[in-house]
């Protein structure tokens, strides 16, 4: 059963409390998130923009791919694939805006990229407190990573993006540590 434009949240109301299967999921994102943005403590706009390894990631980048990644896939969860859009007919151009997602630009400042995640994370944290059915699916946009003819309920996007989010903090931690020796732990 697909979520439409009726059943999306009120921004305008408080979140319903959780509990259960809804704060877990919640508190594992949070956990996740935190340690992600923690990699950026007391860095300048120019740190946070540095690639101190052979990939083109830098802890900035990471914390803008995370947030366009979550931006996405709430809406998926109200909107489907077309939010999305059809990966198999990007262009190289596409392709290239995409990979901004990935670095600091300028004119871009952390302050201003972890005040955009917080947001996000403000209404995805929203979005999953007001939902009505976490087993409502939506099918997978067109992409080459994704097998044709799946769809994915709200629940299974929401462990995507807690995954996504412990991934990328792992790699931030490991640019962290490169950058300045700081370590989220240990």
């Amino acid at each position: 059963m697909a979520i439409d434009q009726a059943t999306t949240p009120d921004p305008t109301q408080a979140p319903a409390a959780t509990d259960g299967e809804r704060a877990d999921l919640l508190g594992m994102l949070a956990k996740h998130r935190h340690f992600l943005r923690f990699t950026t403590r007391d860095l300048t706009d120019e740190q946070a923009g540095l690639r101190t390894t052979v990939s083109e990631l830098c802890l900035g980048g990471l914390i803008k791919h995370v947030t366009a990644a979550e931006r996405n896939w709430a809406a998926f969860i109200v909107d489907g694939p077309s939010v999305m859009g059809d990966f198999t007919a990007m262009t190289e151009a596409d392709w290239a805006r995409r990979a901004d997602d990935f670095r600091m630009l300028p004119g871009e400042t952390l302050a201003g990229v972890l005040a955009d995640y917080a947001e996000v994370a403000r209404r995805t944290d929203e979005l999953v407190a007001t939902l009505p059915d976490l087993g409502a699916t939506q099918p997978l946009p067109k992409a080459p990573w994704f097998q044709a003819e799946t769809e994915w309920s709200a629940r299974r996007v929401l462990m995507h993006i807690i995954a996504e989010t412990a991934q990328h903090a792992g790699h931030a931690d490991i640019i962290r540590e490169s950058l300045d020796g700081a370590k989220s732990m240990g």
